[in-house]
Parts: structure tokens; sequence; C-alpha cells
């Protein structure tokens, strides 16, 4: 089917082809996988998995996500026991520096949460909350405000006013050390598990049935 710019808005499936996973899309294919039942909250295969996608590559869990036929490489795309973990470890580390943040201001919970960044502005919050990136909130106060950073220099460089201002927030700003061990340590932990291993959230339970 032809659109009115002239581009297929459906090409044939032989032409459509995977070449690998963005950062985006490890995020959101790990969460429904999640959700599905397929990964366990510690981050494991489940063993139970009832399909041929679920393989050994490289002396490793890994499951299939666009078959070597429907890849444009010279094998399947698949998600690894080694990507789950790495997002694990970053996810962990995030979701740690916010709480970190929140007990040294004495919060508690959060009534609204900015993702900074380009690709903060491409995470779908509720795949971004499923995973345990971001602490629990209503969906319907977590937003994206782009490039951050690159708006605030511009904005520098063309407003001297909004330049002053910054001078003056940055003296304001209060540097919160993360415990390099002890405290630190036990909080990663907990924060490597989907979503979380003792924290609830409560916001996505109410979306989400991502089991026990």
């Amino acid at each position: 089917m032809i659109g009115q710019a002239g581009w297929s808005d459906e090409l044939p499936p032989e032409d459509v082809q995977a070449r690998g996973i963005c950062g985006s899309g490890i995020i959101e294919a790990l969460a429904e996988m999640f959700t599905a039942g397929i990964i366990k909250p510690d981050g494991r295969f489940a063993r139970n998995l009832d399909s041929g996608r679920l393989i050994r590559l490289h002396d490793m869990d890994a499951f299939v996500i666009a078959t070597a036929e429907q890849s444009a490489g010279e094998g399947p795309v698949v998600v690894s026991q080694k990507d789950v973990r790495a997002i694990q470890l970053a996810k962990a580390a995030l979701y740690v520096s916010a709480q970190l943040l929140m007990r040294a201001l004495g919060v508690a919970t959060v009534d609204r949460v900015i993702m900074a960044g380009a690709f903060g502005s491409v995470i779908d919050p509720r795949y971004a909350m499923t995973l345990g990136m971001i602490p629990d909130c209503d969906l319907r106060r977590v937003s994206a405000a782009g490039n951050a950073a690159g708006d605030g220099a511009r904005i520098a460089l063309l407003n001297r006013a909004k330049r002053l201002e910054a001078t003056q927030v940055a003296r304001w700003v209060e540097h919160v050390d993360q415990p390099l061990e002890g405290e630190f340590q036990s909080l990663f932990m907990a924060a490597l598990a989907f979503p979380h291993s003792t924290d609830e959230f409560p916001h996505l339970a109410a979306l989400l049935d991502y089991g026990e």
C-alpha cells in the first residue's frame, strides 16, 4: 500500500529484516519478556518454557527475537543472559542513585519523574518502571525533558539573564556522596531484581501482573 507521500506503509515480510536491537528496544524487549514470564525476577530465564526460541548460544541461555531467516545478519537476533545482566547492572545503578537522593531529602515516594537526555526521551515510562529503572510513580506523571544539557547550554549562550540564573542555581546544588560499601552494596543488590526485590511498585502493579 502506498501512502500519500509515496512511501510504502506496508512492506512484504521478506523485505523487512532485523539487524539488531537498539537501546530503548532492549528495554522494551526485556520488560515484555519479564511480564510474559520468560525472564524471572532475578534475571534468569525460566526453565519451564515450552518454546523453541529459548536456545543455548555461546554457552549461555538466549531468547530468539528474530530468527536467522528474519535477520539481515548471519545469525538470529537474540537477547542473551549477558544482555539481561548488563541491563540489570545499569538499571540498579540508576535506581539506587535516585533512592539515595530521596533518602538524603527525607522523601519516601515521588510525585513526578522527569527523564533527561536524548535516551530518556525515547524510553517508554511503563517499560522503564517495569524493569525498576525509576522509582514508583503515577505513569501519567513521568515525562521526558529531552536533551536538557544541550538546551541549557544554548539558553545560557543566548540569554544573559538565564546565564546569571544558571550561575546562581549552581551555587545551590548540594553534592550527595554515594557510599562505596555497606549500605550501597545492599541497596544495589536489592535493585538488581525486576522490578525490585523488596520495594513495592503499586502504580505498576495496578497496570501489570508481573508475577511472583
